[in-house]
């Protein structure tokens, strides 16, 4: 498995040869979570995000993988399967929520655990919502302090795009970031089939 470091170059290295279409992906992305949060009372979030979030893991993925991308497909992938997609989300955020009930530690932890869902909801068609969600924390077993590290390798980048009243987020950092992310489920699945954690079949 790909270390951290080079998975970042990797990502670093894929967003710059598609820095338009990923900046523009990245800001379409941005734009509809604000206007979706302003729908019905912030209503409109729970049936609009979690569609447009596993599209946009796909379009990531594929940045990482290979740079065969158009923006057309994030849509397609998020409203294609729109209900499974919406209910996969959902299940990840109430677990998070129910989890952060007993504290912040246990919430950011089944967070880590949670981390590879909408990747495995954009990647693989055919897993049901609360499958993915099983699939991730069998995938992220002894891998959550490495997605932890990842997530505060961006540090940085946050306070910075925090002081560019978040200019530099767009332009930079969260396509810079959310592909690399990207990179880190790819990188943690292959591990997992490798390793016999998971089966091609039930990624299939």
């Amino acid at each position: 498995m790909r270390n951290r470091s080079d998975i970042k170059k990797q990502a670093k290295s894929k967003f710059h040869d598609l820095y338009g279409i990923n900046v523009g992906a990245y800001l379409l992305y941005f734009l509809i979570a604000a206007a979706a949060s302003g729908i019905t009372l912030g209503l409109g979030f729970f049936f609009i995000m979690p569609p447009i979030t596993v599209g946009y893991s796909l379009f990531a993925l594929r940045v990482y993988k290979d740079g065969q991308v158009d923006i057309g497909s994030m849509f397609n992938r998020a409203f294609d399967d729109y209900w499974r997609n919406v209910g996969g989300i959902l299940w990840m955020e109430l677990f998070t929520f129910l989890w952060s009930l007993l504290f912040i530690i246990p919430g950011i932890i089944k967070r880590l655990a949670y981390f590879m869902t909408p990747y495995i909801l954009a990647d693989s068609k055919n897993v049901k919502p609360t499958e993915a969600i099983k699939l991730s924390m069998r995938m992220t077993k002894g891998y959550k302090g490495e997605i932890f590290v990842m997530f505060l390798s961006f540090i940085g980048w946050i306070i910075l795009s925090a002081l560019t009243f978040g200019v530099l987020q767009i332009l930079y950092s969260g396509p810079y970031m959310s592909v690399s992310l990207a990179g880190l489920y790819h990188e943690l699945r292959q591990n997992a089939i490798e390793k016999g954690v998971v089966t091609e079949a039930e990624l299939a």
